[in-house]
Parts: C-alpha cells; structure tokens; sequence
C-alpha cells in the first residue's frame, strides 16, 4: 500500500482515494510508471520509442521497421517491452496498426505480468468480482498476431471495465489518441475530478508524479482536474459530461465564482475572439506564426478598450500572440504580451499550478535574454515559489529554474561590482 493513501469509496463518485494521514503542500503523494504506452504513428519517425526523446536521426528495428531508439541503450532497455510486439509487427508487415490496438496489445501484454507490477498496491484483482482480467492476461487463448488484427473491440472491453488514465505529457487528462504519445496509468485513475483540486499530476520522463498544492488532512479526499480548469462552468461540465459521462458538482461549479470576470466586457467586442479560437489553433498546429501573429493583433486591437485582460477568450488569444512572437522572435513584443497576462493568471489560478509556473518562467526568460535582469530575478523567484510545489525540487523543470535564479543572481552582483 502506498504511504498516506487508501483507496475508499467516495460517496456519489465510486471509487476514490483519500489520505491516511497529514499530506503536506508540494509532497510527493505518489508516483508511478505507466502500465503501457506508446508513441503516436503521425511521430514514430521522429521519437524516440523508449524515452520520447525527439532526435534528427533514430536507430531503427531491423526487425519490425517501426520501432526507433535514439541510442543503442534506450534499444537494450526498450527490449523486454518491444520483444513481444516486435514479432507481432513483423507478421503483419506492411500494414502498421493503429495507435489504440498497438496501446491495447501493450496492455494485455504487460497484464502477463501484473501480479508483480507495484501499481497493483492501490488496485488489485482481488477487487475485482469478475475473472475476466485474469482469464484474459493468459495469452495463449490468444495467437499473438491476432491482438493486432482484431483487439479493437477487446480494447474496448478494457476501456469500460479498467477506466485507465490515459494522459499526454503536455496536457491534460486526454482520452483520446490526438497527442505524439500515449501512457496508461491504473492506480491513479482511482483519482476523481474537481473543478479545484488539492493535487497536481507531473511527468519526470515517463513516470507520473501527483502532488499535492495544498495540505490535505487525513481521510480528506484526493482529487486531480481531468480537464483544464480555465474555462466557464458551463464549458466544464459539457466537456466532463462528453468525455467523462458525469455531471461535476464540486464547489466551484456550485458558485461560479469567477464565471462573470471571464466574460467581462461587451459581449459584441468579445465574442469574435470566441468564434476564432478554433481557427488560431489551427494556425498554431500548422507553425503559421506570422498568419497568427496578424490575426490576434486584429482581434486585440478591436477589443483593446472595451474588453480587459481579464476575459478568457482575451487571455486566449494574447497566449497565441505571445507564442507566435516566440517563434519569430519578436522579444520585446512577446514580453509585453507575457506580463499583460500574468496578473490574469494569478487571479485564476489561486493555487499553486504549474500552467501559472510555465506562464512566469517564459516571462522571466524573455526579461533575462532583453537583460532586464533584476525584473527577471524576480519573476524567476515567483516562478519557483510554485513550481517548487507542483514539480518539487528535483525535477528537471525546477532544476533548469534554479539555474536562471543563479545566473540573475551572478550577474546582479557583477553589475553592483562594476558600479562600485
């Protein structure tokens, strides 16, 4: 059993986890490799299979021609998940299955191995009241070539009777396959939903962290937020209702609170923002920067003075100017962007979150590289107070954070040296 976790029944929710004991802000509640993963056909040229790393050039399987490892290490250590996969790939070449059979397969195949898996702590068969998981892991009911060919509707099977996470290291809880690549986590899809929740999930590599942005006490719930939390209730519960099949009646969707701020202003100015989201995201999936560039400033300057920062379909289209001036390197007008959208940032997000932590990291990096070193100094400071508790010390996030909090803080001094 995990430390400080038990798995409970939440009263109108099923399944749940809640604290055995005092859980701190910014503790490492647990963490966990993926069950199965795997990387997304429209990228499987450019990724690499074992550690998703993207790299220029791959070492590719001489044996299944799909598999790709950045090096002859990650190649050894991918081995004894490939191995079992590889032949199946090699007896339907040329064809090349789907992103959801290739997961499925994965699945059953490390199903072979679960009774030693550590992720079965929190969850086990014993749970369970049907054999189906059991007498379906035995994979000599099953040529092997088969799972491939025909595992659509057994992924299915598992989709409805496991309820796994599936999630992309860029975003959010995601139940689909739109993401480069896929993960499949079991003990924490235990884990249920709230609008505000007490825990943050974070990747090191491809092990999932949760963590938790305020103390919880004990027998107190543990929730994550399977969407992104920047949006009207309205928008929220139809998303959760879509994917989720549930209606969120947490306390923020009771109240509201922040439903009127987020859509400030004249609803006449707004609302062409709205109506064009979808399409800056187009442009955005299609690196157009400079076509997205003209497009937010057209929809910022026709509401500059009768919509505030503070509209969500504002903030929206100010994030896609501010990434388009990244990718074009337009600095100066990229942190004017930047700070317009940080007192927003902190007003939706109370608590600490790491969307807010990114947010002033490419602030700070954009006043480091102008030279505007005292200000970057202290954006970086705010910066780590909350990636410290939604990433933790060690992570590679917080350690490249640090790194710029001690190149301001040298180049602080050398300036004060100079000037006496």
């Amino acid at each position: 059993m995990a430390p400080k976790l038990e798995r409970f029944v939440s009263p109108g929710k099923g399944n749940g986890l809640r604290a055995t004991g005092r859980i701190l802000k910014g503790e490492l509640v647990f963490s966990a490799e993926p069950l199965a993963n795997c990387v997304s056909k429209k990228v499987s040229r450019d990724v690499c299979h074992h550690c998703f790393t993207r790299c220029e050039t791959l070492l590719r399987c001489s044996q299944c021609k799909m598999a790709r490892y950045c090096n002859i290490t990650c190649q050894k250590q991918a081995w004894s998940v490939h191995k079992t996969e590889c032949k199946c790939l090699r007896s339907l070449l040329p064809r090349i299955p789907t992103d959801s059979v290739r997961l499925a397969a994965r699945l059953i195949f490390a199903l072979v191995n679960v009774w030693s898996h550590s992720l079965f702590q929190l969850f086990s068969y014993s749970k369970h009241k049907s054999g189906i998981l059991v007498k379906m892991s035995k994979l000599n009911i099953f040529p092997l070539s088969l799972i491939f060919a025909h595992s659509f509707s057994l992924f299915s099977i598992f989709l409805l009777f496991l309820h796994p996470i599936f999630i992309s290291p860029s975003g959010p809880v995601c139940p689909s396959f739109l993401s480069s690549y896929c993960f499949l986590f079991y003990s924490l899809s235990l884990l249920n939903h709230d609008c505000r929740p007490n825990c943050v999930m974070v990747f090191e590599g491809t092990k999932l962290q949760l963590r938790a942005v305020r103390e919880i006490n004990p027998e107190e719930e543990l929730t994550i937020s399977y969407i992104e939390t920047l949006s009207l209730t309205e928008d929220r519960q139809r998303q959760l209702e879509e994917q989720y099949h549930f209606t969120c009646h947490c306390q923020r969707c009771g109240c509201k609170d922040t439903d009127g701020l987020m859509v400030s202003g004249e609803e006449v100015s707004w609302r062409p923002m709205m109506e064009s989201l979808s399409r800056l995201d187009e442009l955005k999936a299609e690196s157009n920067w400079q076509v997205l560039l003209e497009s937010c400033k057209h929809l910022l300057s026709a509401a500059s003075s009768v919509v505030p920062d503070e509209n969500l379909y504002k903030l929206r289209v100010t994030d896609a100017a501010l990434d388009a001036c990244i990718h074009l390197g337009y600095w100066e007008e990229a942190l004017g962007l930047g700070l317009r959208t940080l007192p927003v940032y902190r007003q939706y997000y109370p608590d600490p979150h790491p969307v807010h932590g990114v947010q002033l990291m490419r602030v700070g990096k954009l006043q480091h590289y102008l030279e505007h070193i005292s200000e970057a100094a202290d954006t970086f400071k705010q910066a780590y107070q909350i990636i410290k508790v939604t990433h933790g010390d060690t992570h590679s996030l917080t350690k490249d954070l640090l790194m710029k909090m001690e190149e301001c803080r040298a180049e602080i001094d050398q300036q004060s040296f100079h000037n006496n």
